[in-house]
């Protein structure tokens, strides 16, 4: 029954669960509350699909003649029964294979992310034209890169020598303030590290099979991540200033590995600037939900664990 519980709410969490939250509309209204929950689901997930691989490998286990437990898979199938035990393995090794397929994925995702972020790095310290004669404009900060391009671009590369790459199509059609909205939104993907936040999720979103992940919960976490960018704009400028600058850079876009201003977002997030601010009881009840989702999970992986571990240092 733990194994199966714990299935379900695996199967739960990656698809129906994701699935009504990326669908819902409050999210964009308390964006920092929405992403904690954001986290606190795909997190329990993984708990959760583990969870039910610990039940399924304490359920296989069969007492031996000394009490102690054997692997012995034909005493397991006298216990159990044949249909039974097949299921169990089966889940078990569906169990094991997200498991390995979710290292797999973090890792290729962070080595080809971060390669080609190094080399699009390099290029564009090459083609920077960025004229800092002028120390009050904000083109002058030794972070920002200008390349001459007539399509808009504006967008940012983390890692450990951050840029915020900009073209002058872009340059051109903004004013100083909606530039300083731009660049102040590409500088808070990079001080919040939203690269990882992303990557951790399209690492899960890949790990899980097609039939339960949900489709549309990556695209609702970039729009949150866009979202918590435009509020650091907001505060260092105004809403109308973003707005425009927004509208201007519409059509935007950026290589792989970086984070644009515009984008298919931009619609929905426009729409956000004429919003009331959600009050703090939506903010706390969506906190409040991310740490009762974390805690069943949590709690029923480390406990064994940790009973075990006592167990076996009383005994020692």
């Amino acid at each position: 029954m733990t194994a199966l519980f714990f299935g379900i709410l695996t199967l739960v969490l990656v698809g129906p669960a994701a699935e009504a939250l990326s669908r819902a509309s409050w999210p964009v209204k308390a964006p920092r509350a929405a992403m904690t929950l954001w986290q606190a689901i795909a997190l329990a997930g993984v708990l959760s699909a583990f969870s039910c691989g610990l039940a399924i490998a304490a359920n296989l286990l069969t007492p031996g003649p000394d009490g102690a437990p054997t692997t012995n898979p034909f005493d397991e199938i006298d216990r159990l029964g044949l249909p039974l035990w097949l299921t169990l393995v089966g889940v078990f090794a569906l169990t094991l294979m997200v498991g390995a397929r979710l290292m797999y994925t973090v890792i290729r995702v962070g080595v080809r992310t971060r390669a080609r972020r190094y080399a699009h790095r390099q290029l564009i310290d090459i083609l920077d034209r960025c004229d800092r004669s002028d120390a009050s404009h904000p083109l002058f900060a030794s972070d920002v890169r200008m390349i001459d391009v007539e399509q808009p671009l504006a967008y940012c590369l983390p890692g450990l020598r951050q840029r915020v790459v900009v073209s002058e199509g872009v340059v051109a059609r903004l004013s100083r303030d909606e530039l300083t909205a731009v660049l102040t939104h590409e500088r808070a993907h990079l001080r919040a590290r939203h690269d990882l936040v992303l990557e951790a999720f399209i690492a899960v979103h890949e790990a899980f099979p097609r039939v339960v992940r949900s489709s549309s919960a990556l695209g609702a976490v970039e729009l949150l991540v866009e979202a918590l960018a435009d509020d650091q704009a907001v505060r260092a400028t105004a809403p109308t200033t973003l707005g425009r600058a927004l509208v201007a850079c519409a059509d935007a876009v950026a290589p792989r590995g970086a984070m644009a201003v515009g984008g298919p977002t931009t619609l929905a997030r426009i729409r956000r600037l004429r919003d009331e601010r959600p009050t703090r009881l939506l903010a706390l009840s969506a906190y409040s939900a991310a740490a009762a989702i974390l805690v069943v999970p949590t709690l029923a992986v480390a406990i064994p664990w940790l009973t075990e571990l006592s167990r076996l240092i009383s005994a020692a």
